[in-house]
């Protein structure tokens, strides 16, 4: 792989890395699979400068954003990767790779972005001061200054050569090429030819002995899958047969079968409603006005409608009309509640509160005509001080005028005597021209003498700088020497687990993995045992819910009860009931009162005439009724009987399941 591809592998894996989510290791191990990198020396320069760049995030920080913040302003943020991998290179890996590789990773990049990013990276003056304090900040300031800083200005001769050469091509400056020279001849030596040796006989190749082919089962699912499949449908047939039976039994109280003759009833009452049907026809009919209607027609109707058809009652209806009797108690415990505190006429109150109602809206007129008026008031104030404030603008325009021609005089006058200073100076100008040779004379005197002594010194620093340099060369190659020895040193790389230990972090919730194994099989019970609480909480509301309708039932039942009591003592008292007695007597009103009662007596005998004798059929027909109705209802009571005695065995099933969890859980934890 050559070094551009390496370059690029090693911007990719910090490109997608991303430490919220992603480790080190596994980020790297997964780019390498990925990519199909299975070299081994480019797999390790791969994860080296991944890691490094990752330990060390904070160097190169510093390094690419004082690069984006001065020079490379036109830089692309995307390509800030490349700038760290490049910057953790010359500081961390230089000595290991040399110049020579770290010149052909920068020659794979573009010429001009790597110019700008090294000569700013490269400047002695900015790695000594700013870069060292802000390292200095992450690190300490021995390993700032040993493991940054020296290394760097020890290779910094010849990085500044590497960006002066990259500088001249970019400004196509060629360098002179020197004479090709005269090389010497090489002459081979007269010497005796050496006999042919012989060809040796090839030994026998040997051959590879025959692998085994793999097992039948290789390709073959294991028989436990199937059998874990089988126990899992089994276990699934079995949970949908008990939610079917559970959903057959439920709310057996309040689904009642209905009876051979209602459901003969239901039929032929749909019957003649599809028979009455006229798809064909071209409109529908009006709806009946039942405000003009007959009274015997309401009478057949209202037949009609007495033989209703029984409804199911669900849990929401039963509650439903239960809320709607217990709304309508507590009204009538109300009223007779003010009935009997001695509740009074409020005629008095109203009249009190209309009074009042009056005052307040002639109190809200006049309100309104106060506000009214100081609207007039405000807007008469507002034309006033519009008027007030142009009369003040054009003071002020004639006051503007004034000045502005005051300042303009005071400006010729300026001007004037600039002219005459400019007068003047032109005058001396001339005058100095005369001695300008002399002045030249006594520069160039003057400039020699400076430069002199500046060369002097300036081998004076050279020489002390070559002194530096050679002790500070001796020094690095002493150290160099001690950290080779150092690394030379094996290290002991297993590492023994104990785990009734701590880490030994030192933190308040430090535990060891058995005490953490420990803890975890306790929590586990708990969550059995919160969950067995919890089912046993839901069947106690199931039984409660149960109960409750069981009452709103019983209520409902009395409350209907109540209700056709009432409705029969109205009728029998419609039926036999005396016609109401006239406040006032008078000769044509008795004689109407006469005959009413003569025609209400004919009524009577004409009913009486019509009404017909029971007989043997009637007699077995209504008791046959009797007895049906008797029967269902015993039928109802022993359903709900049945599923009461079944909800008492599932909870003393579930208590006792609960009670065997816990004592199993006692004795595991002591």
């Amino acid at each position: 792989m050559d070094h551009k591809l390496l370059l690029d592998h090693c911007v990719g894996v910090l490109d997608t890395f991303n430490q919220e989510i992603h480790s080190v290791d596994d980020h790297v191990n997964q780019y390498l699979k990925d990519y199909g990198i299975y070299d081994e020396d480019e797999q390790t320069f791969i994860v080296e400068v991944f890691s490094g760049c990752v330990r060390y995030s904070n160097v190169m920080s510093v390094v690419v954003n004082g690069f984006y913040a001065k020079d490379g302003k036109t830089a692309l943020r995307s390509q800030q990767n490349l700038y760290t991998v490049l910057a953790y290179l010359a500081l961390f890996r230089l000595d290991e790779l040399g110049m020579a590789n770290l010149r052909q990773f920068v020659r794979s990049q573009d010429i001009n972005k790597m110019f700008k990013f090294l000569q700013f990276f490269f400047n002695e003056k900015s790695v000594t001061s700013w870069m060292k304090d802000t390292w200095q900040k992450y690190y300490e300031h021995t390993f700032v200054q040993t493991k940054l800083v020296s290394p760097l200005r020890r290779w910094l001769p010849e990085l500044e050569e590497m960006v002066g050469q990259m500088r001249e091509k970019i400004d196509n400056i060629t360098k002179p090429r020197r004479k090709a020279l005269t090389t010497t001849e090489i002459k081979p030596f007269k010497i005796t030819q050496p006999r042919p040796k012989s060809v040796p006989v090839p030994e026998p190749i040997p051959k590879l002995e025959r692998s085994r082919p793999p097992p039948e089962t290789l390709y073959k699912q294991p028989s436990e899958l199937g059998k874990i499949e089988q126990v899992r449908q089994a276990n699934r047939r079995r949970a949908e047969e008990r939610l079917m039976d559970a959903s057959r039994k439920q709310f057996a109280c309040a689904n009642p079968e209905k009876s051979l003759k209602t459901k003969e009833k239901i039929q032929r009452i749909l019957d003649e409603a599809d028979q009455k049907l006229e798809f064909d026809k071209p409109k529908t009919n009006k709806a009946p006005s039942f405000l003009n209607t007959p009274r015997s027609n309401r009478s057949t109707s209202s037949r009609k409608h007495s033989q209703e058809v029984p409804v199911k009652m669900t849990a929401a209806a039963i509650l439903r009309e239960g809320f709607l009797y217990q709304q309508r108690e507590a009204e009538e415990i109300k009223k007779l509640e003010n009935l009997e505190a001695g509740a009074k006429d409020k005629s008095d109150f109203e009249k009190w509160q209309t009074e009042m109602r009056r005052k307040d809206t002639e109190l809200d007129l006049a309100e309104i005509e106060r506000r009214r008026l100081e609207g007039k008031i405000s807007h008469e104030e507002a034309i006033l001080a519009r008027q007030n404030i142009v009369q003040e603008n054009r003071q002020r325009v004639t006051e503007m005028k004034e000045e502005t021609e005051k300042m303009f005089e005071r400006y010729l006058e300026e001007k004037f005597k600039e002219e005459q200073q400019m007068k003047q100076l032109v005058e001396d100008t001339m005058k100095g021209h005369k001695n300008a040779k002399e002045a030249k004379k006594k520069l160039m005197e003057y400039k020699q003498k400076i430069v002199a002594e500046v060369a002097e010194e300036s081998r004076e620093m050279m020489a002390r700088a070559v002194e530096e340099a050679e002790l500070e060369m001796r020094r690095r190659m002493e150290l160099i020497h001690q950290i080779r020895a150092m690394e030379a040193v094996p290290v002991i790389r297993q590492k023994f687990v104990d785990t009734t230990s701590t880490a030994g972090h030192g933190l308040l919730s430090e535990m060891s993995i058995a005490e953490l194994r420990e803890r975890v099989a306790l929590l586990r019970t708990a969550e059995q045992e919160a969950e067995e609480m919890k089912r046993d909480d839901i069947l106690m509301d199931k039984e409660a819910k149960d109960q409750m309708l069981l009452d709103t039932l019983e209520r409902i039942s009395k409350h209907r009860l109540e209700q056709t009591k009432a409705a029969a003592v109205k009728l029998e008292g419609r039926k036999k009931g005396e016609p109401r007695k006239m406040t006032v007597e008078t000769p044509e009103l008795s004689a109407l009162q006469q005959k009413l009662e003569e025609r209400r007596q004919q009524r009577l005998h004409g009913q009486e005439s019509s009404r017909l004798a029971p007989n043997a059929k009637s007699a077995k027909r209504t008791k046959s009724l009797i007895n049906q109705k008797k029967n269902l209802e015993e039928s109802r009571w022993r359903e709900l009987e049945a599923t009461r005695e079944r909800s008492a065995q599932v909870m003393q099933q579930s208590y006792a399941r609960s009670a065997t969890r816990l004592n199993t859980a006692l004795t595991s934890v002591t």
